[in-house]
């Protein structure tokens, strides 16, 4: 009788499991690389990803994420920093765990395409919890009302801003190990950020969370209903409250016919400081230099997100099962950047594994 009621709730479980999407992760990554042993003693990816049940779709999921559970998280930072970078534009830092000892280590998280301090709370909040570390996040030029004196801005983030506020994050705590965290639009600044500067990086190790790979042509595939919508709050973000600081740009107009995230991308390069899209893209696009990096760097994706496309990542399968430094994980359900679990209270699976990953790298990192 035992067995046979044992039988029944595996089966029974394997049907609520195929109902919503639960699977256990595929990996891809180098055999011969690092990754072989950091998933040696990562459990979480040995075990199936179930989705909240009432979150087994992808636009519910996602919905859920961007307008009620960002907005039910109350969260203080300790501070939030404004730096000057050389050209004069402003930057900044939101600081959690500042009353934390000298030489705790810090995350640094890049946000996403619009995010602020507020959008950000939870990601910050669980980092916080799950590892007891600093958190750093750091803010972009026109990010979270922050002026800009200087008529530049970047989807992604500039690489050359994300190293002078490095620079201020290590001036203010030179004994802290660094690690780092990009989510959506933040890791194509991550991404492009490591590649360039290789071996000379100060990050111990990175998670890039929800990434479009090749940003030239990732924002083709971003769902129509997102791309429409996320286009409009550029311009309501970017543009509109600066309309005095780009009174002088000629491509404006232009900019401003965008309908999608793919238009204005195509057409916004004189706004990022460039001259033309194809030294924009060249000086940007993180894919041409993905395979430079060489801390590691354990990646992130679903299969049903509906903003950063799980077919961007086709192209660079068999390159990533190549290189010694970086791993992807998918899983089948998360939508963009959710990863709930659970049931009564929802919970981010992802903020939990790079969490794990980060402390299990600083573990080795100990003599």
């Amino acid at each position: 009788m035992k067995n046979l009621l044992n039988e029944v709730s595996r089966r029974a479980l394997a049907l609520f499991d195929q109902a919503i999407g639960a699977e256990q992760p595929k990996l891809y990554f180098n055999p011969q690389g690092e990754f072989k042993r950091i998933f040696e003693h990562l459990p979480q990816l040995r075990r199936k990803y179930r989705p909240t049940p009432w979150l087994a779709n992808t636009h519910a999921h996602l919905l859920y994420f961007d307008l009620i559970k960002k907005r039910r998280i109350h969260l203080s930072y300790d501070r939030t920093d404004r730096l000057i970078m050389q050209d004069g534009g402003v930057t900044g830092i939101a600081w959690l765990g500042t009353d934390l000892p000298p030489d705790a280590p810090t995350i640094v998280i890049l946000h996403t395409i619009t995010g602020t301090p507020e959008s950000m709370r939870e990601l910050v909040r669980d980092l916080h919890q799950h590892t007891g570390w600093r958190i750093a996040l750091c803010l972009r030029r026109g990010h979270a009302n922050l002026p800009m004196p200087v008529p530049k801005i970047n989807l992604f983030g500039s690489a050359d801003d994300l190293r002078e506020q490095l620079a201020y994050i290590q001036e203010k705590y030179p004994a802290s190990a660094l690690y780092a965290l990009g989510s959506s639009a933040g890791t194509g600044l991550l991404v492009r950020y490591l590649g360039e500067e290789g071996q000379k990086t100060p990050f111990k190790a990175a998670f890039a969370l929800c990434p479009g790979y090749n940003t030239e042509s990732g924002f083709k595939n971003v769902h129509p209903f997102y791309s429409k919508m996320m286009t409009k709050k550029l311009f309501q973000k970017f543009i509109e409250p600066y309309a005095q600081t780009w009174q002088n740009t000629a491509s404006l107009a232009k900019v401003l016919e965008a309908k999608t995230l793919f238009d204005f991308e195509q057409a916004y390069f004189e706004m990022a400081g460039f001259a033309d899209y194809g030294s924009y893209n060249q000086s940007t696009n993180p894919i041409y230099v993905f395979e430079q990096v060489e801390i590691p760097l354990l990646v992130l994706n679903s299969e049903d997100d509906p903003v950063c496309s799980i077919h961007n990542f086709d192209p660079y399968k068999e390159i990533v099962r190549q290189l010694r430094s970086v791993a992807v994980v998918t899983t089948r359900k998360g939508s963009h950047c959710g990863f709930y679990e659970g049931v009564k209270e929802t919970r981010s699976w992802a903020a939990k594994l790079a969490a794990d990953f980060f402390l299990l790298q600083a573990a080795s990192e100990r003599p």
